[in-house]
């Protein structure tokens, strides 16, 4: 009885090993990032508001906010210009949920 315990054991933990293995990693995206509101024509109650767009359609961003990088109303700004960012999130409740944000130098 006690062999089947500890084979038991054994087996339950190899299976939780394995499932860990598999786990997808998250990957990085580049996509377009800006207001909104002003540069990608979605409504909300409030004012300005982070936003990605994926595959052609837009999501307003949880996670980090339009101020956390830099002045939105500057001529590279999210209100003024639509950026490209590298992001790692899903999309949940038709929003974005971002854990990894890094905003990319403009192109000249």
């Amino acid at each position: 009885m006690k062999k089947i315990g500890i084979t038991l054991c054994l087996f339950i933990f190899s299976l939780a090993t394995q499932a860990q293995e598999t786990k997808v990693q998250p990957k990085t995206q580049v996509v377009d990032v800006s207001c909104g509101q002003c540069q990608f024509g979605m409504n909300a109650k409030k004012g300005c508001d982070l936003a990605v767009r994926i595959d052609g359609k837009s999501y307003f961003v949880d996670g980090t906010k339009l101020d956390d990088h830099g002045d939105a109303h500057a001529e590279d700004g999210f209100c003024s210009a639509v950026r490209q960012a590298e992001v790692i999130g899903e999309i949940r409740n038709n929003r974005f949920v971002v854990t990894y944000f890094k905003l990319l130098p403009l192109k000249k």
